[in-house]
């Protein structure tokens, strides 16, 4: 069940409360009475697994392909050089 946030129109207090998605929602403010509106709020996401393993690799993979890039420019090919190396001759 989702967490839903409210803010008091009267007194401005704020309220957590854990209900269904399909309702009751909260109408009166438990402090004082006054109407609530709901806030926005971004959802709360959990990630599994170990986060400081994931990004260490991704980073180690980013960083040797940059590095790789630097030391081996690519050669520019024409369609002249690829026939002659497809045939053999030069």
């Amino acid at each position: 069940m989702p967490l839903y946030e409210y803010e008091c129109a009267k007194c401005h207090r704020r309220t957590e409360k854990i209900e269904s998605v399909s309702g009751p929602h909260l109408k009166k403010c438990p402090h004082c009475g006054g109407k609530v509106e709901r806030l926005l709020a971004p959802p709360a996401i959990q990630f599994k697994g170990r986060p400081s393993e994931n990004t260490a690799s991704e980073k180690s993979q980013t960083t040797e392909k940059s590095e790789s890039a630097k030391e081996a420019p690519a050669k520019e090919t024409t369609p002249k050089d690829h026939k002659e190396k497809s045939t053999g001759k030069k």
